[in-house]
Protein backbone atom coordinates (compact mmCIF):
# COMPACT_ATOMS: atom_id res chain seq x y z
CA UNK A 1 0.00 0.00 0.00
CA UNK A 2 3.15 2.08 0.31
CA UNK A 3 5.19 3.32 -2.19
CA UNK A 4 5.50 6.56 -4.52
CA UNK A 5 3.19 9.32 -3.59
CA UNK A 6 0.03 9.78 -5.92
CA UNK A 7 0.41 13.76 -4.68
CA UNK A 8 0.21 16.20 -7.60
CA UNK A 9 0.99 19.76 -6.21
CA UNK A 10 -0.36 22.77 -8.05
CA UNK A 11 -0.01 25.96 -6.63
CA UNK A 12 3.78 27.33 -6.10
CA UNK A 13 3.32 27.28 -2.31
CA UNK A 14 2.27 23.38 -2.31
CA UNK A 15 5.66 22.37 -4.95
CA UNK A 16 7.75 24.39 -2.73
CA UNK A 17 6.92 23.10 0.45
CA UNK A 18 6.27 18.87 -0.95
CA UNK A 19 9.97 19.41 -1.99
CA UNK A 20 11.23 20.23 1.92
CA UNK A 21 8.74 18.65 3.84
CA UNK A 22 6.21 16.30 1.65
CA UNK A 23 3.47 16.37 4.31
CA UNK A 24 0.64 17.23 1.72
CA UNK A 25 1.52 14.45 -0.17
CA UNK A 26 1.43 12.21 3.00
CA UNK A 27 -2.17 13.70 3.37
CA UNK A 28 -3.22 13.22 0.47
CA UNK A 29 -1.76 9.53 0.25
CA UNK A 30 -3.05 8.38 3.26
CA UNK A 31 -6.70 10.45 3.90
CA UNK A 32 -7.91 10.76 -0.13
CA UNK A 33 -6.41 9.01 -2.21
CA UNK A 34 -5.74 5.33 0.05
CA UNK A 35 -7.94 2.45 -1.73
CA UNK A 36 -10.45 0.87 0.81
CA UNK A 37 -11.56 -2.16 0.37
CA UNK A 38 -15.23 -1.57 -1.02
CA UNK A 39 -16.93 -4.48 1.02
CA UNK A 40 -16.22 -2.25 4.79
CA UNK A 41 -19.24 -2.31 6.50
CA UNK A 42 -20.16 0.22 9.77
CA UNK A 43 -17.71 -1.83 12.35
CA UNK A 44 -14.94 -0.27 10.31
CA UNK A 45 -16.24 3.10 11.43
CA UNK A 46 -14.89 2.63 14.84
CA UNK A 47 -11.22 3.64 14.17
CA UNK A 48 -12.25 7.42 13.05
CA UNK A 49 -14.79 7.20 16.11
CA UNK A 50 -11.71 6.40 18.35
CA UNK A 51 -9.95 9.08 16.61
CA UNK A 52 -12.88 11.43 17.35
CA UNK A 53 -12.82 10.81 20.77
CA UNK A 54 -9.24 10.57 22.03
CA UNK A 55 -8.87 14.22 20.47
CA UNK A 56 -12.06 15.31 22.32
CA UNK A 57 -10.52 13.72 25.31
CA UNK A 58 -7.25 15.50 25.30
CA UNK A 59 -9.11 19.28 24.50
CA UNK A 60 -11.37 18.39 27.28
CA UNK A 61 -8.49 17.23 29.52
CA UNK A 62 -6.37 20.04 28.95
CA UNK A 63 -9.01 22.38 29.69
CA UNK A 64 -9.82 21.09 32.78
CA UNK A 65 -6.25 20.91 34.34
CA UNK A 66 -6.09 24.54 34.07
CA UNK A 67 -8.56 24.74 36.76
CA UNK A 68 -8.01 21.61 38.94
CA UNK A 69 -5.72 21.45 42.24
CA UNK A 70 -3.75 18.24 42.64
CA UNK A 71 -3.65 18.57 46.13
CA UNK A 72 -5.79 16.51 48.77
CA UNK A 73 -7.45 19.23 50.69
CA UNK A 74 -8.52 20.79 47.31
CA UNK A 75 -8.61 18.22 44.33
CA UNK A 76 -12.41 17.40 45.33
CA UNK A 77 -13.41 20.89 45.65
CA UNK A 78 -11.28 22.18 42.92
CA UNK A 79 -13.80 19.74 40.97
CA UNK A 80 -17.07 21.33 42.21
CA UNK A 81 -15.70 24.88 41.43
CA UNK A 82 -15.11 23.84 37.79
CA UNK A 83 -18.78 22.43 37.72
CA UNK A 84 -20.11 25.82 39.16
CA UNK A 85 -17.72 28.84 38.95
CA UNK A 86 -16.15 28.12 35.86
CA UNK A 87 -17.99 29.08 32.44
CA UNK A 88 -19.09 26.20 30.85
CA UNK A 89 -17.24 24.30 33.61
CA UNK A 90 -19.89 21.14 33.71
CA UNK A 91 -20.15 20.61 29.98
CA UNK A 92 -16.39 20.10 29.81
CA UNK A 93 -16.39 17.68 33.08
CA UNK A 94 -19.31 15.81 32.22
CA UNK A 95 -17.84 15.58 28.57
CA UNK A 96 -14.33 14.43 30.25
CA UNK A 97 -16.07 11.80 32.30
CA UNK A 98 -18.80 10.22 29.91
CA UNK A 99 -15.89 10.62 27.23
CA UNK A 100 -14.16 7.80 28.75
CA UNK A 101 -16.59 5.91 29.02
CA UNK A 102 -18.10 6.69 25.00
CA UNK A 103 -14.01 6.04 24.23
CA UNK A 104 -13.84 2.61 25.96
CA UNK A 105 -16.84 1.46 24.78
CA UNK A 106 -15.63 2.29 21.11
CA UNK A 107 -12.84 0.13 21.89
CA UNK A 108 -14.38 -2.78 23.30
CA UNK A 109 -16.29 -2.82 19.42
CA UNK A 110 -13.66 -2.06 17.69
CA UNK A 111 -11.58 -5.04 19.64
CA UNK A 112 -14.48 -7.50 19.03
CA UNK A 113 -14.41 -6.90 15.02
CA UNK A 114 -10.81 -7.77 14.98
CA UNK A 115 -11.72 -11.03 17.31
CA UNK A 116 -14.51 -11.99 14.21
CA UNK A 117 -12.89 -10.55 11.56
CA UNK A 118 -9.00 -11.88 12.23
CA UNK A 119 -7.58 -8.93 12.25
CA UNK A 120 -4.81 -10.09 14.00
CA UNK A 121 -3.64 -12.40 11.44
CA UNK A 122 -0.72 -12.34 8.38
CA UNK A 123 -0.14 -9.65 7.81
CA UNK A 124 -1.20 -7.22 10.44
CA UNK A 125 0.28 -9.05 14.17
CA UNK A 126 1.93 -5.70 14.42
CA UNK A 127 -1.17 -3.59 13.88
CA UNK A 128 -2.69 -5.74 16.27
CA UNK A 129 0.50 -5.76 19.02
CA UNK A 130 0.22 -1.71 18.73
CA UNK A 131 -3.49 -2.03 19.35
CA UNK A 132 -2.99 -3.76 22.66
CA UNK A 133 -0.80 -1.65 23.77
CA UNK A 134 -2.92 1.47 22.89
CA UNK A 135 -5.26 -0.77 24.96
CA UNK A 136 -2.91 -1.20 27.98
CA UNK A 137 -2.39 3.00 28.41
CA UNK A 138 -5.76 3.79 27.71
CA UNK A 139 -6.45 1.58 30.68
CA UNK A 140 -3.72 3.11 32.91
CA UNK A 141 -4.74 6.53 31.50
CA UNK A 142 -8.32 5.41 32.85
CA UNK A 143 -7.47 4.55 36.35
CA UNK A 144 -5.09 7.41 36.85
CA UNK A 145 -7.97 9.81 36.07
CA UNK A 146 -10.61 8.37 38.03
CA UNK A 147 -8.55 8.66 41.13
CA UNK A 148 -8.57 12.46 40.43
CA UNK A 149 -11.90 13.75 41.59
CA UNK A 150 -10.83 12.52 45.46
CA UNK A 151 -13.91 11.00 46.35
CA UNK A 152 -14.36 7.92 48.10
CA UNK A 153 -14.30 5.26 45.56
CA UNK A 154 -11.32 7.29 43.58
CA UNK A 155 -9.47 7.19 46.93
CA UNK A 156 -10.05 3.53 48.25
CA UNK A 157 -9.76 2.54 44.12
CA UNK A 158 -6.57 4.16 44.34
CA UNK A 159 -5.44 2.50 47.50
CA UNK A 160 -6.37 -1.25 46.51
CA UNK A 161 -4.54 -0.97 42.95
CA UNK A 162 -1.60 0.14 44.36
CA UNK A 163 -1.28 -2.38 46.92
CA UNK A 164 -1.43 -5.22 43.87
CA UNK A 165 1.95 -3.94 42.88
CA UNK A 166 3.31 -5.31 46.44
CA UNK A 167 2.18 -8.99 45.50
CA UNK A 168 4.72 -8.98 43.05
CA UNK A 169 8.30 -10.64 44.33
CA UNK A 170 11.33 -8.36 45.16
CA UNK A 171 10.35 -5.26 42.78
CA UNK A 172 6.69 -5.43 44.34
CA UNK A 173 7.32 -3.09 47.59
CA UNK A 174 9.98 -0.52 44.99
CA UNK A 175 6.93 -0.37 42.46
CA UNK A 176 4.58 0.41 45.19
CA UNK A 177 6.51 2.57 47.08
CA UNK A 178 7.25 5.03 43.71
CA UNK A 179 3.58 5.06 42.65
CA UNK A 180 2.77 5.77 45.99
CA UNK A 181 5.57 8.79 46.59
CA UNK A 182 4.62 7.54 50.45
CA UNK A 183 3.86 4.91 51.98
CA UNK A 184 0.73 5.40 51.98
CA UNK A 185 -1.98 7.00 49.29
CA UNK A 186 -1.88 10.76 49.98
CA UNK A 187 -0.66 14.36 48.52
CA UNK A 188 2.29 12.96 46.29
CA UNK A 189 0.32 10.10 45.25
CA UNK A 190 -2.64 12.18 43.91
CA UNK A 191 0.59 14.75 42.36
CA UNK A 192 1.98 11.67 40.58
CA UNK A 193 -1.46 10.42 39.37
CA UNK A 194 -2.07 13.72 38.34
CA UNK A 195 1.39 13.98 36.63
CA UNK A 196 0.95 10.65 34.21
CA UNK A 197 -2.79 11.30 33.25
CA UNK A 198 -1.51 14.79 31.84
CA UNK A 199 0.80 12.54 29.78
CA UNK A 200 -0.21 9.18 28.53
CA UNK A 201 -3.08 10.43 26.44
CA UNK A 202 -0.02 11.94 24.51
CA UNK A 203 1.68 8.69 24.18
CA UNK A 204 -1.60 7.23 22.93
CA UNK A 205 -1.19 9.63 20.12
CA UNK A 206 2.48 8.52 19.74
CA UNK A 207 1.43 4.72 19.17
CA UNK A 208 -1.88 5.52 17.56
CA UNK A 209 0.25 7.06 15.07
CA UNK A 210 2.49 3.86 14.61
CA UNK A 211 -0.70 1.85 14.30
CA UNK A 212 -1.82 3.91 11.50
CA UNK A 213 1.52 3.66 9.42
CA UNK A 214 1.17 0.05 9.83
CA UNK A 215 -2.40 0.08 8.99
CA UNK A 216 -1.24 2.17 5.97
CA UNK A 217 1.49 -0.12 4.93
CA UNK A 218 -0.84 -3.92 5.17
CA UNK A 219 -3.96 -2.46 4.27
CA UNK A 220 -7.13 -2.76 5.83
CA UNK A 221 -8.70 -6.05 6.56
CA UNK A 222 -12.29 -6.65 5.66
CA UNK A 223 -15.49 -8.18 6.08
CA UNK A 224 -14.48 -11.29 3.53
CA UNK A 225 -10.68 -11.96 4.63
CA UNK A 226 -9.05 -11.56 1.50
CA UNK A 227 -6.50 -9.64 0.48
CA UNK A 228 -6.77 -7.25 -2.00
CA UNK A 229 -5.68 -8.40 -5.50
CA UNK A 230 -6.91 -6.10 -7.83
CA UNK A 231 -6.67 -2.18 -6.35
CA UNK A 232 -8.95 -0.92 -9.12
CA UNK A 233 -11.79 -2.93 -8.79
CA UNK A 234 -11.34 -3.83 -4.79
CA UNK A 235 -11.30 -0.58 -3.57
CA UNK A 236 -12.70 2.91 -3.66
CA UNK A 237 -10.74 6.10 -2.42
CA UNK A 238 -10.91 6.77 1.28
CA UNK A 239 -12.20 10.27 0.49
CA UNK A 240 -15.26 10.62 -0.20
CA UNK A 241 -16.47 7.21 0.30
CA UNK A 242 -14.84 5.97 3.68
CA UNK A 243 -15.12 9.17 5.00
CA UNK A 244 -18.59 10.03 4.15
CA UNK A 245 -19.59 6.81 5.85
CA UNK A 246 -17.21 7.61 9.07
CA UNK A 247 -18.43 11.24 9.41
CA UNK A 248 -22.16 10.00 9.66
CA UNK A 249 -21.06 6.98 12.14
CA UNK A 250 -19.29 10.06 13.65
CA UNK A 251 -22.56 11.75 13.89
CA UNK A 252 -24.50 8.43 15.42
CA UNK A 253 -22.08 8.03 17.89
CA UNK A 254 -22.55 11.65 19.17
CA UNK A 255 -26.11 11.46 19.29
CA UNK A 256 -25.32 8.85 21.83
CA UNK A 257 -22.35 10.61 23.34
CA UNK A 258 -24.77 14.26 24.09
CA UNK A 259 -27.30 12.17 25.36
CA UNK A 260 -25.70 11.16 27.90
CA UNK A 261 -23.69 14.28 29.06
CA UNK A 262 -26.64 16.63 28.89
CA UNK A 263 -29.76 14.36 29.59
CA UNK A 264 -27.54 11.42 32.31
CA UNK A 265 -24.30 12.69 32.90
CA UNK A 266 -23.87 10.76 36.42
CA UNK A 267 -25.57 7.73 35.39
CA UNK A 268 -22.04 5.41 35.05
CA UNK A 269 -20.91 7.09 38.18
CA UNK A 270 -20.45 5.89 41.76
CA UNK A 271 -22.57 7.50 44.30
CA UNK A 272 -20.11 7.40 46.79
CA UNK A 273 -17.55 9.61 44.72
CA UNK A 274 -19.53 12.49 45.52
CA UNK A 275 -18.19 12.46 48.98
CA UNK A 276 -14.53 13.30 50.06
CA UNK A 277 -11.76 10.48 50.13
CA UNK A 278 -11.94 10.26 53.81
CA UNK A 279 -9.40 7.39 54.21
CA UNK A 280 -11.28 6.51 58.13
CA UNK A 281 -14.01 5.40 56.05
CA UNK A 282 -14.35 2.24 54.03
CA UNK A 283 -17.01 1.26 51.70
CA UNK A 284 -18.73 -1.25 51.89
CA UNK A 285 -18.30 -2.34 48.40
CA UNK A 286 -15.52 -1.22 45.92
CA UNK A 287 -16.15 -0.96 42.93
CA UNK A 288 -14.59 0.58 39.55
CA UNK A 289 -15.76 2.26 36.19
CA UNK A 290 -17.93 -0.25 34.36
CA UNK A 291 -15.14 -0.84 31.64
CA UNK A 292 -12.55 -2.22 34.13
CA UNK A 293 -14.84 -4.52 35.69
CA UNK A 294 -14.65 -7.90 33.62
CA UNK A 295 -10.62 -7.70 34.70
CA UNK A 296 -11.39 -6.53 38.12
CA UNK A 297 -13.75 -10.04 37.78
CA UNK A 298 -11.24 -12.06 37.28
CA UNK A 299 -8.58 -10.33 39.81
CA UNK A 300 -10.81 -10.91 42.40
CA UNK A 301 -11.51 -14.67 41.50
CA UNK A 302 -8.17 -15.72 42.41
CA UNK A 303 -7.82 -16.40 45.94
CA UNK A 304 -3.79 -16.05 45.73
CA UNK A 305 -3.08 -12.08 45.55
CA UNK A 306 -0.08 -12.88 43.22
CA UNK A 307 -1.66 -15.42 40.90
CA UNK A 308 -4.62 -12.33 41.06
CA UNK A 309 -2.40 -10.38 39.60
CA UNK A 310 -0.81 -12.14 37.02
CA UNK A 311 -4.14 -13.27 35.47
CA UNK A 312 -5.11 -9.67 35.47
CA UNK A 313 -2.32 -8.63 33.47
CA UNK A 314 -2.46 -12.11 31.44
CA UNK A 315 -5.98 -11.24 30.68
CA UNK A 316 -5.02 -8.38 28.79
CA UNK A 317 -1.41 -9.79 27.24
CA UNK A 318 -2.92 -12.45 25.87
CA UNK A 319 -4.38 -10.54 23.26
CA UNK A 320 -1.32 -9.88 21.99
CA UNK A 321 -0.46 -13.31 21.39
CA UNK A 322 -3.22 -14.26 19.36
CA UNK A 323 -1.46 -13.93 15.81
CA UNK A 324 -0.17 -17.05 17.05
CA UNK A 325 -2.83 -18.72 19.40
CA UNK A 326 -5.41 -18.59 16.26
CA UNK A 327 -3.03 -19.75 13.37
CA UNK A 328 -6.23 -20.81 11.08
CA UNK A 329 -6.08 -19.85 7.52
CA UNK A 330 -9.30 -18.32 7.11
CA UNK A 331 -9.71 -15.40 8.34
CA UNK A 332 -12.94 -13.88 8.34
CA UNK A 333 -15.63 -15.75 11.19
CA UNK A 334 -18.08 -16.01 8.26
CA UNK A 335 -16.84 -18.70 7.18
CA UNK A 336 -15.85 -20.45 10.13
CA UNK A 337 -19.14 -21.79 11.74
CA UNK A 338 -17.52 -23.22 14.65
CA UNK A 339 -15.69 -20.12 16.03
CA UNK A 340 -18.43 -18.06 15.27
CA UNK A 341 -20.11 -20.34 18.08
CA UNK A 342 -17.03 -20.36 19.80
CA UNK A 343 -16.82 -16.03 19.72
CA UNK A 344 -20.39 -15.77 21.16
CA UNK A 345 -19.66 -17.88 23.96
CA UNK A 346 -16.58 -15.77 24.54
CA UNK A 347 -18.07 -12.24 24.14
CA UNK A 348 -21.31 -13.48 26.73
CA UNK A 349 -18.38 -14.70 29.39
CA UNK A 350 -16.78 -10.97 28.93
CA UNK A 351 -20.33 -9.71 29.53
CA UNK A 352 -20.64 -11.93 32.72
CA UNK A 353 -17.07 -11.05 33.91
CA UNK A 354 -18.02 -7.58 34.12
CA UNK A 355 -21.82 -7.88 35.64
CA UNK A 356 -19.70 -10.10 38.76
CA UNK A 357 -17.33 -6.94 38.82
CA UNK A 358 -20.06 -5.52 40.02
CA UNK A 359 -20.69 -7.97 42.49
CA UNK A 360 -19.57 -8.65 46.28
CA UNK A 361 -16.79 -11.21 45.84
CA UNK A 362 -18.63 -13.74 48.12
CA UNK A 363 -20.64 -16.80 47.37
CA UNK A 364 -22.24 -17.54 44.09
CA UNK A 365 -21.09 -14.67 42.28
CA UNK A 366 -17.61 -15.44 43.48
CA UNK A 367 -17.75 -19.23 41.91
CA UNK A 368 -19.43 -18.06 39.16
CA UNK A 369 -16.13 -15.64 38.62
CA UNK A 370 -14.13 -17.93 38.63
CA UNK A 371 -15.38 -20.77 36.09
CA UNK A 372 -16.04 -17.33 33.68
CA UNK A 373 -12.02 -16.46 34.61
CA UNK A 374 -11.59 -20.43 33.51
CA UNK A 375 -13.44 -20.19 30.36
CA UNK A 376 -11.58 -16.66 29.21
CA UNK A 377 -8.20 -18.23 29.32
CA UNK A 378 -9.83 -21.56 28.09
CA UNK A 379 -10.88 -19.81 24.88
CA UNK A 380 -7.66 -18.22 23.95
CA UNK A 381 -5.51 -20.77 25.11
CA UNK A 382 -6.94 -24.36 23.87
CA UNK A 383 -9.97 -23.49 22.01
CA UNK A 384 -8.58 -21.03 19.23
CA UNK A 385 -5.63 -23.88 18.66
CA UNK A 386 -8.10 -26.72 18.88
CA UNK A 387 -10.06 -25.14 15.89
CA UNK A 388 -6.84 -23.67 14.16
CA UNK A 389 -6.33 -27.28 13.22
CA UNK A 390 -9.49 -29.22 13.27
CA UNK A 391 -12.21 -26.95 12.45
CA UNK A 392 -14.10 -27.30 8.92
CA UNK A 393 -14.72 -23.88 7.30
CA UNK A 394 -16.96 -22.82 4.57
CA UNK A 395 -15.70 -21.87 1.37
CA UNK A 396 -14.17 -18.01 1.36
CA UNK A 397 -15.04 -15.68 -1.63
CA UNK A 398 -12.12 -16.17 -4.29
CA UNK A 399 -11.71 -11.99 -3.69
CA UNK A 400 -13.33 -9.12 -2.69
CA UNK A 401 -15.36 -8.65 -6.11
CA UNK A 402 -16.39 -11.75 -5.43
CA UNK A 403 -17.70 -11.07 -1.58
CA UNK A 404 -19.62 -8.11 -3.33
CA UNK A 405 -21.04 -9.75 -5.61
CA UNK A 406 -22.35 -12.33 -3.65
CA UNK A 407 -20.53 -15.21 -5.34
CA UNK A 408 -18.62 -18.19 -3.31
CA UNK A 409 -19.86 -16.34 -0.32
CA UNK A 410 -22.05 -18.96 2.10
CA UNK A 411 -25.25 -17.91 3.54
CA UNK A 412 -25.22 -20.04 6.54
Amino acid sequence: MSGQSQYTPKSDFAKWLERRLPILGFVYDSFVAYPTPKNLNYMWTFGAILSFMLVAQIVTGIVLAMHYTPETTLAFDSVEKIMRDVNWGWVLRYAHANGASMFFLAVYIHISRGLYYGSYKEPREVLWILGVFIFMIMMATGFLGYVLPWGQMSFWAATVITNLFSALPVVGPSITTWLLGDYAVGNATLNRFFALHYLLPFIIVAVVALHVWALHVTGQNNPAGVEVKNVEKETVPFTPYATMKDGFAIGVFLVLYAWMVFFVPNYLGHPDNYIEANPLVTPPHIVPEWYFLPFYAILRAIPSKLLGVIALFASILILAALPWLDTSKVKSGSYRPQFRKAYWVFIAACVGLGYLGSQPAEGVFLWCARILTFYYFFHFLFILPWLSRNEKTEPEPESIEAAVNGRGVSHA
